[in-house]
């Protein structure tokens, strides 16, 4: 992980993602996925971007299974939006960072902050 993307387990992830008062982007990996390699430079993209407006953590659905379970994620990778008092939004499979922009709708969380 990195300092700007850190790693959510099945202990936190009610704390971590479900509680918090910002949108948390959730790269949903595992070690040996290829494709979620390409994505990791752009999960961190998006944690440099959006810092201080959406956090952005990584879940190892391999160590974590139960909450890959509780939300469906069948294919790896999945990168998922919880937003407070919204349902979730999905993008499956590699994605570049202006693709996952536009499927969470970002753009209009940024539009105020100068980036």
């Amino acid at each position: 992980m990195s300092a700007n993307v850190q790693e959510v387990t099945d202990a936190t992830f009610e704390t971590d993602v479900l509680q918090s008062d910002k949108p948390v982007v959730v790269d949903f990996w595992a070690e040996w996925c290829g494709p979620c390699r390409m994505v990791a430079p752009e999960i961190e993209k998006l944690a440099v971007k959006y810092a201080g407006t959406v956090e952005v953590r990584k879940l190892d659905v391999d160590a974590n299974p139960q909450t890959a379970m509780k939300y469906g994620i069948m294919s790896i990778p999945t990168v998922a939006m919880f937003a407070p008092g919204e349902p979730p939004k999905a993008a499956v499979g590699f994605r570049p960072v202006e693709a996952l922009e536009e499927a969470f709708g970002l753009s209009a969380l940024s539009a105020g902050t100068g980036t």
